[in-house]
């Protein structure tokens, strides 16, 4: 039943050589060829933009050393079921858990991996869209590696979607234009699931050519999963722009995530974050006017509301940013941690 799958799962590689645009890291020097040569796989962070193939060099990696494979998302999973996932290690030997969105483990959760991983009963392959090592705490940094994924390039994607449309497995005896997938390779920023996607729904259109490629990208575009990879980066990208002081950026990305469907008090507790932990004790009337919006909107709803987060949006792009709050208390929480009997 391998054709009712999407096209990006049925083309995923299934060795690294099969890997596009990571020569660095699966290349014949590359460091995680050399760790699959030598059957000694370390925890590490994958991180990169989506559709570089940080799940899919998990699942070589795992399959490459001969452990079992589980796929957990930071997102859902908790201390519970990082227990579910040790009572499986062990009954199995030892496993790999890749760990999607590692980022958005807290402390507590970071913590509950510390043991296991440094026994060797689990391998902890994380991922994420950017480096997540201020994310991390020390202790768990110390036992990972950090591999950087670099966004595909136009040729690769070229070479991608031409054996999408010539491989058994892909979609063999579609009519195309060379300038269209030209076009898509061009669209897909580095992307290679976004371009496969894409590819399919064009494909599904009669004929690839530069008016069905167009098409189906302007329904690419607007479709986001609220759940994956796009819709994090579009927040990642709006809390960025917001630190940068880049306003008209960060009303982009809000307008963007506001088109797309995104839940508006959800921005608006990321403003709030913000105004916390990136403008702080710079400007303290920036907390009061996030949360002051994220009142309004609740009063007025859409669309009217939403000119209330528009407002907390420039006024924290435009604020002075001091992570000095955040910082002391990471400390703080460190020491208690690490002292947690020191006497009174």
């Amino acid at each position: 039943m391998r054709e009712m799958e999407p096209l990006a799962e049925r083309l995923r590689p299934r060795s690294l050589d099969e890997v596009l645009g990571q020569p660095h890291l699966t290349g014949p020097k590359g460091l995680l060829r050399r760790m699959l040569e030598a059957k000694r796989l370390s925890s590490m962070v994958l991180f990169g933009p989506p559709g570089t193939g940080k799940t899919t060099l998990a699942q070589i990696l795992a399959e490459g050393v001969g452990k079992p494979f589980l796929r957990l998302s930071a997102v859902e999973a908790g201390v519970k079921e990082v227990r579910a996932v040790v009572e499986r290690a062990r009954r199995e030997g030892g496993l790999v858990l890749f760990l999607d969105e590692v980022h958005r483990f807290n402390r507590t959760q970071q913590d509950a991996l510390l043991p296991h991983l440094e026994s060797g009963l689990l391998t902890l392959i994380g991922a994420t869209a950017e480096n997540p090592a201020f994310e991390l705490t020390p202790a768990l940094r110390s036992r990972l590696r950090f591999f950087p994924l670099r966004p595909l390039s136009e040729e690769d994607l070229l070479a991608l979607l031409k054996k999408a449309l010539t491989d058994p497995r892909g979609l063999p005896g579609t009519s195309f234009e060379e300038e269209a997938l030209r076009l898509l390779a061009q669209a897909a920023g580095g992307d290679a699931r976004f371009a496969l996607n894409t590819l399919e729904l064009a494909a599904s259109l009669g004929r690839v050519d530069a008016s069905s490629v167009k098409e189906a990208l302007g329904a690419e575009r607007f479709a986001m999963d609220r759940e994956g990879d796009q819709f994090y980066d579009l927040v990642s990208a709006l809390h960025k722009s917001l630190r940068g002081n880049h306003v008209d950026a960060s009303l982009y990305y809000l307008a963007r995530l506001l088109k797309a469907g995104a839940d508006p008090l959800y921005l608006a507790r990321r403003l709030i974050r913000v105004a916390v932990e990136d403008v702080g004790l710079a400007d303290p009337l920036a907390l009061r006017l996030a949360v002051a919006a994220k009142e309004a909107y609740e009063a007025l709803g859409s669309p009217e509301g939403e000119l209330a987060l528009v407002e907390a949006t420039v006024y924290l792009a435009l604020a002075p940013k001091s992570n000095s709050l955040y910082t002391a208390w990471k400390k703080a929480e460190e020491a208690a941690g690490a002292h947690p009997h020191a006497p009174v």
